[in-house]
């Protein structure tokens, strides 16, 4: 599959994803001391949502569209709105910030951020779109590797796996780099996105990182439908690696919402594993 995410930026999974990730940069970065983050597949950086992708596939006006008009909208989520509109200067969401840009924003003095990429025209956006960014750095590089070499054997540590899904060996990588960064650095949390298609495969991934020792898992589940149809991608995951106090209430709050405003006949859960 040519996976482009232009189509799907600013989607529902991209709300879940990127509404977590900045709550966990909040909870980490309160806790004192400098933040380290690598991010294994960075992608551009900024999307355009009046561009021909996103207008095709529509799903970012079912999306962050009607995030942005949203009047219940948990707490959790009021960072990542506020975020997308000091992106579009308050005005309608023309752009949709990717976890680069995000995480970017975020970063303190003395924070670091390495952003991989390893597909050459995203990887040019990505140099753009960060640009003159203190303590970043965007790698044309394979990131499953270069997280479980270069995640630091110590202090705060935050590791962002969110593959396209686009190679057979995914799963696979994916359980292999968990272990890599526990065996380094015992603290590192780790936040991995998953879609959700069929529970057979997100089980038996599941099985295998507990098997390799990635430790106590949080899994939240968004099923946006319910689990029938395979070939779709009926909602999505995010299973966090030493999670900190409080991540997992955050997670369901942002899941709860997601499933019963933008979802058909959805359901969302957060549990642990391991």
């Amino acid at each position: 599959m040519n996976y482009r995410h232009a189509f799907h930026a600013g989607n529902f999974a991209d709300l879940v994803k990127h509404a977590a990730l900045l709550d966990l940069l909040a909870r980490m970065s309160a806790l004192g001391g400098p933040l380290t983050v690598i991010d294994t597949h960075a992608g551009r950086g900024l999307y355009d949502l009046g561009g021909e992708e996103a207008q095709r596939s529509g799903e970012a006006a079912a999306g962050i569209g009607r995030l942005v008009q949203a009047k219940d909208l948990p707490t959790e989520f009021a960072p990542l709105r506020a975020a997308v509109e000091r992106l579009n200067g308050g005005k309608a969401a023309r752009r949709y910030p990717g976890s680069p840009w995000l995480i970017a924003e975020a970063l303190r003095p003395g924070d670091s951020y390495l952003a991989c990429e390893l597909r050459d025209e995203e990887h040019r956006a990505l140099q753009a779109a960060l640009k003159g960014r203190a303590g970043v750095r965007a790698l044309c590089a394979d990131g499953y590797a270069t997280a479980a070499e270069q995640v630091p054997a110590r202090g705060q540590t935050l590791v962002l796996i969110d593959p396209p899904f686009e190679r057979a060996d995914d799963y696979d990588r994916i359980v292999e780099t968990l272990a890599a960064v526990a065996r380094r650095n015992r603290d590192a949390v780790v936040l991995v996105w998953l879609p959700l298609k069929d529970l057979e495969t997100f089980d038996r991934f599941l099985l295998e990182a507990e098997d390799a020792g990635a430790g106590l898992l949080v899994v939240a589940e968004t099923r946006m439908r319910p689990l029938t149809d395979p070939l779709k991608m009926n909602g999505c995951a995010l299973v966090l690696a030493r999670a900190p106090i409080g991540a997992a209430e955050a997670l369901a709050a942002i899941c709860d919402w997601t499933t019963a405003t933008l979802g058909e006949n959805g359901q969302a859960r957060v549990w642990t594993a391991g």
